[in-house]
C-alpha cells in the first residue's frame, strides 16, 4: 500500500466491533478518499504515526464503555493533532477518555430517530441548518451525560441530549447516531464534510488512479517472472486477470478448471472472453468427468465442499506444471482475487491473530511446496470498487454485473447426491428463471438469484397423465455485501410466469416453490 500512501490523503478507521464499520469505509471511499480499517487494539502509536492519517474515525461497537476493561482508543491519537470523529460507541469512548461522563439505561434509542440542530459545525455546514429537525439512525443503550472541557452540543434528540458534539478548537467531533447507514439520509454528506472540509482531503482516490498505480506495483513485484491466475468466471478473478494482463502481458497464464458444475454456457463465455477477446494465454481444463465421478454417492454438504476443493487443488496443480514447458521456466507467482473484506475479517477486534489472507475461493489453498509468491492487486478494494475497476478496464458489463456464484458451483444447489441428470435439469430451470428476471428488468436490483433442485419428488398431473418429478426452488435476495440478505419481493404474477415456464419447458420438474427466508436465520445458498 506504499504507493497509495505516497500519492493520496488517507483516513484511519479504528474498529470497535460494529457490524457496520465497513459501511464507514465505503462511504469514505465513495467520496474519493482512501481509508483503512484497523482493530483498535492493533493501533499502536508508532504504527499510527507511520500511517500518517489526515483524520481518524472511531467506529461503533457492541460493548459498553462502562464495562470493566472496555475497549478504548490509544490515548496518543488525541495528542497528535489530527481531527477525530467518534460514532456511537466511538463517541462515548472519546468522551470518557477525555474526562466526560457516560451513563447507562435511562435513554435508549433503537432505529429511526430525529435530532434538533442547535448550533453550527464544520461537519453540518451545507448539510444541516441550525434549527433543523433531521432524521438519523440510532442504536444505543448508554448515552453521554456530561461533556469534556472544550466540547459543545451541536444537536440533540429525545433520548440523547448530546447526540452531536464538537470541540471546534481541537477538531474533535462525536455523534451518537450512525451517519454511515442509509437510514441517516444525509449521513454520507456529514462524513464527507469531515474528510474534506475538516481534514482537508483532496478526494483524488479514483479507479483511474488505482488502475495506474496497481499496474506499476504489479510490474515492480513481478519483474520478468511468470504469473498464474485461477479463473472462476466470477467478477473478482476476471478483473484480477484483466488488470494483470494489462500490466505484464503474456507473463500471465490463466487456468480455468471446468468442474462440470458451472452454469449453462459459462465455460464457453470464459474461454471466449479471455482467450479470444483478450488474447490471454489460457489453460482450459475440462475435468467434469473427474469431478462427477469423485462426487458419486456423496450427499453430505460439507463433504461435497471438501471433495470439490481438494479435486480443484489437484487439477490446478497439474495444470500449473504446464506453464513454462516450452522454456523450462515455471511460474513464480500466484494471482488471487483477495478483497479488502477478506483482509478485515481475518482480524478479530478483540485480540485475534495478525492479518492472514483467506485462500482464493476456487484455489482453496495450494500446497506449500509449490512455493508461489502471492500477487493480490485488489486486496485494498471492496466488491463495488472491483466492479468499478472492471468498468475502468473496459470489461463487458455482463461480466462485471453478474451475480455471485459459489466456488463449488451447482453441487451446492442440488441437495443430496449429484448426478448428470440433476445437473442438466437444474441448468435448464436456472436459465429460464434468470431469463425472466432480465426480461422484467430486475437483474441489477437483485444481489443473487438462482434455482435449486430439491431431493424431493411430488405427484403432478400434466394433461391426463400422472407425473412424479422433482421440486424446483427459486431464490432471489437483496444485499449489499452478502453478510445479511432479504428475499426479493417478486409479484405473484412474476412467480406464476416463472413457474409455468419451468414446468412446461423442463422435463423432470413438476412443482416450483419460492424461498422467502432471509439471512439470518438462513444462508443465501442452500448448502
Amino acid at each position: 500500500m506504499t504507493a497509495i500512501l505516497e500519492r493520496h490523503d488517507h483516513i484511519l478507521i479504528l474498529d470497535f466491533g460494529s457490524q457496520v464499520t465497513q459501511l464507514i469505509a465505503r462511504r469514505v471511499r465513495e467520496s474519493g478518499v482512501y481509508c483503512e480499517i484497523w482493530p483498535f487494539n492493533h493501533a499502536d502509536m508508532d504504527k499510527v504515526k507511520k500511517f500518517d492519517p489526515k483524520g481518524i474515525i472511531l467506529s461503533g461497537g457492541p460493548c459498553s464503555v462502562l464495562q470493566k476493561d472496555a475497549p478504548a482508543p490509544p490515548q496518543g491519537i488525541f495528542e497528535i493533532g489530527v481531527p477525530i470523529f467518534g460514532i456511537c460507541y466511538g463517541q462515548q469512548a472519546m468522551v470518557k477518555q477525555l474526562g466526560g461522563v457516560v451513563e447507562s439505561g435511562k435513554s435508549r434509542e433503537f432505529g429511526r430517530a430525529f435530532v434538533d440542530v442547535t448550533a453550527h459545525s464544520d461537519i453540518t455546514c451545507g448539510v444541516w441548518d441550525e434549527g433543523a429537525h433531521e432524521q438519523v439512525w440510532m442504536s444505543h443503550g448508554d448515552h453521554v451525560s456530561s461533556l469534556p472541557d472544550g466540547f459543545e452540543v451541536v444537536a440533540k434528540s429525545e433520548g440523547a441530549p448530546f447526540a452531536f458534539i464538537a470541540d471546534h478548537k481541537r477538531h474533535f467531533y462525536g455523534v451518537q447516531f450512525h451517519p454511515e447507514v442509509v437510514h441517516t439520509p444525509h449521513g454520507k454528506d456529514l462524513l464527507k464534510n469531515f474528510t474534506h472540509n475538516v481534514c482537508g482531503c483532496k478526494g483524488d482516490w479514483t479507479m483511474a488512479a488505482f488502475r495506474a498505480e496497481s499496474i506499476a506495483k504489479i510490474r515492480e513485484q513481478v519483474g520478468d517472472g511468470k504469473v498464474i491466475c485461477g479463473l472462476s468466471g466470477g467478477v473478482d478473478s476476471s478483473v484480477t486477470a484483466v488488470l494483470l494482463h494489462e500490466a505484464i502481458g503474456d507473463q500471465l497464464t490463466c487456468i480455468y478448471v471446468d468442474t462440470g458444475l458451472m452454469r449453462t454456457g459459462e465455460s464457453q463465455q470464459v474461454v471466449d472472453l479471455f482467450r479470444n477477446h483478450y488474447n490471454i494465454p489460457l489453460i482450459h481444463e475440462d475435468a467434469s468427468e473427474r469431478f462427477l465421478g469423485g462426487l458419486d454417492g456423496i450427499s453430505e454438504p460439507e463433504m461435497k465442499r471438501k471433495l470439490i476443493g481438494q479435486m480443484f487443488i489437484d487439477v490446478f496443480e497439474e495444470c500449473s506444471k504446464r506453464v513454462g514447458e516450452d522454456d523450462g521456466i515455471g511460474a513464480d507467482f500466484l494471482a488471487q482475487g483477495t478483497l479488502y473484506p477478506d483482509v478485515i475479517e481475518s482480524v478479530s477486534f478483540i485480540g485475534g491473530p495478525s492479518v492472514t489472507i483467506k485462500s482464493h475461493h476456487n484455489v482453496g489453498g495450494l500446497p506449500e511446496y509449490m512455493k508461489l509468491e502471492l500477487v493480490e492487486p485488489m486486496r485494498e478494494l471492496f466488491k463495488d470498487e472491483v466492479r468499478a475497476l472492471g468498468r475502468e478496464l473496459g470489461m463487458p458489463e455482463d461480466f462485471i454485473g453478474r451475480h455471485p456464484f459459489p466456488g463449488p458451483g451447482l453441487a451446492i444447489r442440488i441437495p443430496g447426491e449429484i448426478t448428470q441428470e440433476k445437473i442438466d435439469i437444474l441448468r435448464k430451470a436456472d436459465v429460464i428463471y434468470l431469463d425472466e428476471i432480465r426480461k422484467a428488468g430486475l437483474y441489477d436490483e437483485i444481489w443473487q438469484a438462482f434455482a435449486v433442485l430439491l431431493p424431493v419428488k411430488t405427484v403432478g398431473v400434466m394433461g391426463d397423465a400422472r407425473t412424479y418429478e422433482y421440486v424446483c426452488a427459486v431464490r432471489a435476495v437483496t444485499s449489499t455485501d452478502g453478510m445479511t440478505a432479504d428475499f426479493y419481493p417478486f409479484s405473484h404474477e412474476f412467480l406464476g410466469k416463472v413457474s409455468t415456464r419451468i414446468i412446461n419447458e423442463v422435463q423432470g420438474i413438476n412443482r416450483v416453490v419460492y424461498d422467502i427466508t432471509s439471512k439470518p436465520p438462513g444462508t443465501i445458498e442452500w448448502e
